[in-house]
């Protein structure tokens, strides 16, 4: 009976990694198709105005773009498949550097910060959302909406630079800048990440929290919760023991998209502490024109962002088997 209940999850979930590898064949597409349509010569961006056309055509051949668009995205993409991106078209000369090499200490660090902020942010959302739904219309209930509502409100910059100035130049507990390499002890680095983590905490955690007290409220008014009070089940019991199981696939689902966001979304919190993430080698990548490396860090947000809404969406159906046969 185990068994058969359980095949049809396993069927569900295999289709959604499938429906996830063809929407990222189609981003790949997209990614592709939009740097190759960008205007302008990368050859010239990259080699200067001053530089003679049999160096630009010498240049276009080394780097393939003297090839029709179909093969070089065919090409590019087998490499990706083997984990290849190619090479960078920046810092060429005496000798080539891999995109591979360029990306992987940058996407370190990305998910370091991630990951540093996740640990603080999805348990204390889940904790603020839970508390004020127990405790709904009440002044904590108030207070937690007002602050939600205001670092929901401000825009990420904002929020680095009056963090910024407060906890480290008006009182000089934290450091200002997140500037980190290899070499740096880890807990030197999580001092130095701090102020970033505590940008993100802030603008992360509201969405979290209201989509949890959202969906706890929600349940609430149903029917086996109301035999619960009935039983003379306390509040806390309520919601911790009928409603939260009930309520992971939204909650799993704005936890998907806000982990998302911190490795997608942190290029200007990445660019205003001046740490040495993936978004910043992009915006850098962008400015230079070095389009493998654009492409690659393109792929690995888009990547990113699709993996964890498949997990969100798996766990949406293990804690939720209704969802297996929607009316």
């Amino acid at each position: 009976m185990a068994a058969r209940a359980l095949n049809p999850i396993i069927r569900t979930i295999l289709q959604r990694l499938g429906l996830g590898l063809v929407t990222l064949l189609v981003v790949s597409v997209i990614i592709f198709s939009a740097v190759t349509m960008l205007p302008g010569d990368f050859a010239k961006a990259i080699l200067g105005q001053s530089a003679t056309p049999e160096t630009v055509a010498a240049f276009q051949k080394e780097v393939g773009l003297d090839q029709p668009p179909v093969q070089r995205y065919f090409e590019w993409i087998g490499g990706v498949l083997q984990g290849d991106f190619g090479s960078s078209y920046s810092n060429r000369v005496g000798y080539t550097r891999t995109v591979v090499s360029m990306i992987r200490p940058r996407l370190e660090n990305t998910l370091f910060l991630a990951g540093m902020t996740a640990l603080i942010a999805v348990p204390l959302a889940l904790v603020l959302g839970m508390l004020a739904a127990l405790y709904r219309n009440s002044w904590y209930d108030r207070l937690v909406n007002l602050v939600t509502l205001t670092s929901i409100s401000s825009p990420e910059f904002f929020v680095a630079y009056i963090l910024m100035l407060f906890l480290a130049v008006r009182l000089p507990i934290f450091y200002a800048l997140a500037s980190v390499d290899a070499d740096t002890p880890f807990w030197e680095r999580v001092s130095r990440c701090a102020l970033p983590a505590m940008t993100l905490v802030l603008v992360i955690v509201a969405h979290m929290m209201r989509m949890t007290r959202a969906a706890i409220i929600n349940l609430l008014a149903s029917p086996y919760i109301e035999m619960a009070r009935l039983k003379g089940l306390s509040p806390s019991k309520i919601i911790y023991h009928h409603a939260l199981p009930n309520a992971w696939a939204p909650i799993a689902t704005v936890i998907a998209v806000n982990l998302a966001y911190l490795v997608v979304g942190v290029v200007v919190v990445e660019v205003v502490f001046v740490y040495p993430g993936i978004g910043q080698l992009m915006v850098d990548a962008v400015s230079k024109r070095d389009m493998p490396v654009v492409q690659a860090c393109a792929l690995i947000f888009a990547t990113t962002y699709i993996l964890l809404n498949l997990l969100a969406d798996v766990i949406s159906i293990v804690t939720n088997p209704r969802l297996l046969h929607p009316r």
